[in-house]
């Protein structure tokens, strides 16, 4: 495959002038609130099925069992460790059918949530969803990122139905390790450029073939608002895991602003970064939101955005201790791994192509360069 785009700018470019929204059913977000998971998902069933993170799934199992009053509903567990990938959903989906269960809550990190949904899908199930840190926007948004067994990331997915509720314990979420809530920031944190991206090269939102409402274009907004306002006190707060109201502010960023963001803006360079960037090996030990905050400087360098804004989102960046570098995401800025990064993001998902200006090879692997470069010289400053 040569420079060129084997994507063309004309099959994703939008063509009708209808807009579209999408979101979950319901999101309630509070301390203590798992506490009410079978008051609240009783109206959609009474056999009740837990898909949890292996990490935490002593403490969640622990808190199932404290609840007093579970509402006549009966429950299982299962212990959930791998990739969101659709082998696993096959496997589970078998094991699901066992139980007869009507009720599926998945619980846990992004990958476990976004493969509890792909799980709802196949077995026809309503679907509560539970995340245990605000380290990525997968609760609130009917997509899933689908990847291989091996961690390789393969496409993002929209699911048949929406989540019925997004359900999040404040006291959960700050219990989890801070690091999580960071990545969570640089996750949220691309969202309004990545809308504004889309906006602006007219190309349709996870949606569909549509444009976004206005609605979509004012979260995205909001939710930068909030990272910037609230962002670091919350994460000095996380850190001392107590719930403050700037907490509350940035999980709301973090999970749902952030999802509806998403998928009514549309993604674009900082994941498409992103995606590029999991292909090599020394990438996998980093969060998602860790990577997509680098992704993001790429996406700023490839716009030519003005070197004094960069340098301000940087050292938000740096104070959120999100990475400004590649060595911080595990990659050497080598050209063997600028090739195999620049080939996966422009030829092997769209992403990238909903940026506002061409791209090919010579350009995405620029971009990158120069990131670095700017990341580099920033920690430079610092003495670091």
């Amino acid at each position: 495959m040569g420079d060129t785009q084997e994507l063309s700018r004309g099959s994703i470019l939008l063509t009708g002038t209808s807009r579209a929204y999408e979101s979950p059913s319901k999101y309630i977000q509070g301390t203590d609130e798992f506490l009410n998971v079978f008051k609240y998902g009783s109206k959609y069933g009474s056999r009740f099925l837990f898909l949890i993170d292996s990490g935490v799934y002593d403490i969640i199992s622990e808190k199932i069992k404290s609840i007093e009053d579970k509402c006549s509903c009966s429950y299982e567990v299962i212990s959930f460790i791998g990739e969101c990938c659709m082998e696993n959903v096959a496997e589970l989906a078998e094991t699901v059918r066992k139980f007869d269960s009507n009720v599926l809550v998945g619980v846990g990190g992004g990958k476990v949530l976004d493969i509890a949904k792909l799980l709802a899908d196949e077995t026809d199930m309503p679907r509560i969803i539970v995340p245990t840190s605000a380290s990525s926007d997968a609760p609130a948004a009917d997509w899933a990122a689908v990847y291989t067994r091996e961690g390789v990331h393969i496409s993002g997915r929209p699911t048949r139905r929406s989540t019925e509720l997004v359900l999040v314990d404040s006291e959960i979420i700050v219990n989890a390790p801070a690091r999580l809530f960071s990545a969570g920031i640089g996750d949220a944190l691309a969202t309004w450029f990545e809308a504004k991206a889309c906006l602006n090269s007219c190309t349709p939102t996870c949606v569909g073939t549509y444009r976004s409402c206005r609605v979509g274009t004012a979260v995205s907004r909001e939710c930068y608002n909030i990272l910037r306002e609230d962002g670091l006190s919350a994460l000095r707060a996380v850190k001392a895991h107590i719930v403050t109201p700037a907490v509350e502010n940035v999980i709301e960023a973090n999970i749902l602003l952030s999802g509806l963001g998403f998928i009514n803006g549309g993604l674009a360079g900082s994941h498409g970064f992103h995606n590029g960037f999991s292909n090599i090996p020394g990438c996998k030990k980093y969060l998602h939101g860790e990577v997509v905050a680098f992704g993001l400087i790429c996406q700023l360098t490839l716009e030519n955005t003005p070197i004094d804004e960069i340098n301000d989102l940087m050292q938000f960046m740096y104070d959120s201790d999100l990475p400004v570098t590649l060595e911080q995401i595990g990659i050497e800025c080598t050209e063997e791994n600028l090739e195999t990064i620049a080939e996966h993001t422009l030829n092997h998902n769209i992403l990238i192509h909903h940026e506002p200006i061409p791209v090919n090879k010579k350009i995405l692997k620029a971009a990158i360069i120069d990131a670095d470069k700017l990341g580099r010289d920033f920690m430079a400053r610092l003495g670091k």
